[in-house]
């Protein structure tokens, strides 16, 4: 069940919850204040009896003070307004659909106020608590048969009211058409195995086609055609036939001497480990070990929703990576789409593989003005950033420095990590002695390997990016916008850098 969002000019809630602001020190704010009086001083009581000041992110629950008809007030702390950014606000916007989710309220209603000090406007402070909601409230429960009602969701609808409605309306369509995206990835991450595998996620992609986003699906025989053989042994091991995405979206007219900017996603939709076979115990997380692929498709989504007015391009290998009797062995060598030879030394190190052949065939196919790959790709990202950060990889500076900002802006954090030239200690840890290159390092630095490793598929003078989102894709507990189980991680991340970088 979606939560229905509606913005509205301010006006006396008559049931349900309201939830009205208060910054440091305890001040209520003017909705506060005149509900405070409705309730003889009840908010101001309850407020200078309990430990709540307005610090940002303090919720305090009043319940059915008299003379409000309200069922309970929330008193929502704001801190200081100068300091509260854009994603604070939608993580207070997410923390009260937290509260109340299965609280057994069905309305909320959210009081916007204009505040000095506040760097945004009251719409676009309306819009960001809508957005906060949005994401918080989503849930993957299509499975569920015998769900007990207590468990269920009670809340059905948000009130923000704010003096300009129309203006918050407006912000916020655009930022729910992302927030659309990031569902779609959500979705697809948290889909099993035996629905989500490559034909069905190419058929999922292809589905964006009534947004506009041109989408084309090369099956086997026409990857060995191109002479994709890297991301064909991966998946040369499972009865699924592998798959080749490529998206577009022409959301401004193309320059001279100016290509679209690129998005490579890996999607391997399970990943067992191959020959190489993975420990039993977790395995099943490998459902997501499409993340990469799943998130450029809810970017393409996003932009295509919004009507961004950029030429962008979404990439992605789709492969199954299963042991069997014709499964890739440790030892092979491989022939890329870009000539160079691998040699093959763990068939678990296959993301790698995949995206070598797809960030070739971006180069080759769009000649784009800069690119971003994205994958699930090493354990070791998580052992040098945890579930906190992505990890960023990047011949570019300007660019790296415009994706770290962006993933601010959002609350998507990336940390950038060391990646050499050409002949140097961490790029000649690949160096085989009977091909091009292996396809793993020592257990040293091994998601640095792996960025060296798809770096020696990206031509001198692209700007390119790597984003290792191993630690990022999935969360074990809920957070302020993301509930537990599929992130979308990237999406509104990339979303942000275009926005900001590349529409015009």
């Amino acid at each position: 069940m979606k939560l229905k969002i509606a913005f509205s000019a301010p006006k006396p809630p008559r049931s349900g919850t309201v939830a009205v602001g208060v910054t440091s020190g305890g001040k209520l704010s003017p909705s506060a204040a005149r509900l405070d009086e409705s309730a003889g001083g009840a908010l101001g009581r309850a407020v200078k009896q309990s430990r709540f000041k307005g610090g940002k992110g303090q919720i305090l629950e009043v319940l059915a003070p008299a003379g409000v008809p309200v069922g309970r007030i929330l008193l929502v702390g704001l801190g200081k307004p100068g300091e509260l950014s854009d994603s604070d606000l939608e993580g207070l916007g997410g923390a009260l659909i937290a509260r109340l989710a299965r609280s057994g309220e069905r309305a909320l209603a959210i009081m916007v106020d204009p505040i000095a000090g506040f760097a945004q406007d009251p719409a676009a402070r309306a819009a960001r608590y809508a957005m906060g909601a949005l994401l918080r409230s989503y849930r993957f429960d299509k499975y569920r048969t015998k769900e007990k009602q207590e468990d269920k969701p009670s809340l059905e609808s948000l009130s923000v009211m704010v003096a300009e409605p129309a203006a918050a309306k407006r912000a916020f369509a655009v930022l729910e058409k992302v927030a659309e995206g990031v569902f779609l990835t959500r979705d697809l991450v948290s889909e099993p195995a035996n629905v989500i595998y490559p034909q069905s996620l190419a058929a999922e992609a292809r589905k964006l086609e009534k947004l506009g986003v041109s989408v084309q699906v090369l099956g086997e025989a026409q990857m060995r055609r191109l002479g994709m053989g890297a991301l064909l042994g991966v998946g040369q091991g499972s009865a699924r036939e592998s798959q080749f995405l490529a998206m577009r979206w022409k959301g401004a007219a193309a320059k001279k001497g100016r290509g679209p900017v690129a998005f490579v996603g890996k999607g391997v939709t399970f990943d067992t480990g191959g020959i190489s076979i993975k420990p039993a115990a977790n395995m099943e997380d490998m459902k997501w070990d499409m993340g990469g692929a799943g998130v450029v498709i809810g970017l393409m989504r996003a932009l295509a929703g919004r009507k961004a007015k950029v030429d962008a391009v979404g990439v992605c290998g789709l492969v199954e990576n299963m042991p069997s009797a014709t499964a890739q062995r440790p030892g092979d060598i491989v022939t890329s789409m870009s000539g160079q030879t691998i040699e093959v030394i763990n068939t678990d190190a296959e993301g790698r593989l995949v995206l070598a052949d797809a960030l070739c065939y971006a180069q080759e196919k769009f000649k784009p003005r800069a690119i971003v790959d994205l994958a699930t790709l090493t354990g070791a990202i998580i052992v040098s950033l945890g579930t906190e950060y992505a990890g960023l990889f990047s011949t570019d500076d300007a660019m790296a420095d415009q994706l770290i900002a962006a993933g601010r802006a959002v609350g998507e954090g990336v940390w950038r990590m060391p990646l050499a030239k050409a002949g140097e200690p961490y790029d000649k840890a690949i160096n085989s002695d009977v091909a091009d290159m292996k396809n793993v390092g020592n257990r040293a630095a091994g998601a640095v390997t792996a960025a060296q490793f798809l770096r020696r598929f990206v031509k001198d003078g692209t700007p390119w990016t790597h984003l290792d989102i191993a630690g990022v894709t999935w969360a074990t507990k809920d957070r302020a916008t993301v509930p537990k189980g599929g992130t979308g991680f990237g999406v509104r991340l990339l979303d942000r850098w275009v926005a900001d970088n590349h529409e015009r």
